[in-house]
């Protein structure tokens, strides 16, 4: 039986993943009354984050993603609604790896692992420490 981890497959993610997560994350701040310029610019700010997230690159994610918390307290939109952006994005990459992969197991594995590799990584943080 072949090894398989989450590696494989959060590389793959990089190379298809970012349109699909930016229109999550659009619709995800659209829904919560942003429609126009701040949906999008929340949007791409936290697409970023994802990006770094998926490529690994921790310290840039954390960077990005209080960036993020910052401004969506600012506007109003309080951190919770970045939060439920990524449950929401989540399910969405699982429906896409779920339809996408199913022919494939080894392949199906590896973006399974991924994924939650990816929403471990997502666990809010206490940031009053």
């Amino acid at each position: 039986m072949q090894h398989v981890d989450a590696t494989d497959g959060l590389l793959d993610m990089l190379e298809w993943s970012e349109a699909v997560i930016f229109d999550s994350l659009h619709e995800a701040y659209r829904a919560r009354g942003g429609e126009g310029a701040a949906a999008r610019e929340f949007a791409r700010r936290h697409c970023r984050a994802w990006r770094a997230l998926i490529a690994g690159d921790i310290g840039e994610y954390e960077v990005r993603r209080e960036d993020l918390v910052r401004a969506l307290e600012g506007s109003g939109f309080g951190a919770d609604c970045a939060a439920q952006a990524d449950a929401r994005t989540l399910m969405e990459l699982n429906e896409i790896v779920a339809a996408r992969f199913q022919r494939s197991p080894r392949l199906a594995r590896e973006h399974r692992l991924a994924l939650v590799a990816l929403a471990a990584r997502l666990a809010p943080t206490d940031r009053a420490a």
